[in-house]
């Protein structure tokens, strides 16, 4: 079994959700995650894309994406790139 690097989008469940805390939360929950930057949407709404590295097994991103969505200020957590790891 390999690895691959998932880079996943969360959005926040309003403007008025701290940024800066819910990276810290991130890192905390999800050891995988090994990078966190912000992303502007529009109209002030910014989303997080978080790295993070997973096996390459069957359904390797889900379980990841349902921890992150499951964290209090999260809307949404989608997958929008994987990269197979050398």
């Amino acid at each position: 079994m390999g690895s691959v690097v998932a880079i996943l989008r969360v959005m926040p469940e309003s403007i008025d959700v701290d940024l800066g805390k819910l990276t810290v939360t991130i890192r905390k929950t999800i050891p995988a995650v090994q990078d966190i930057a912000e992303e502007p949407i529009a109209f002030g709404l910014k989303a997080l894309k978080v790295a993070a590295i997973v096996g390459d097994d069957e359904g390797g991103t889900e379980p990841l994406e349902k921890a992150i969505a499951a964290i209090k200020g999260v809307a949404s957590a989608e997958t929008i790139d994987l990269n197979r790891m050398i």
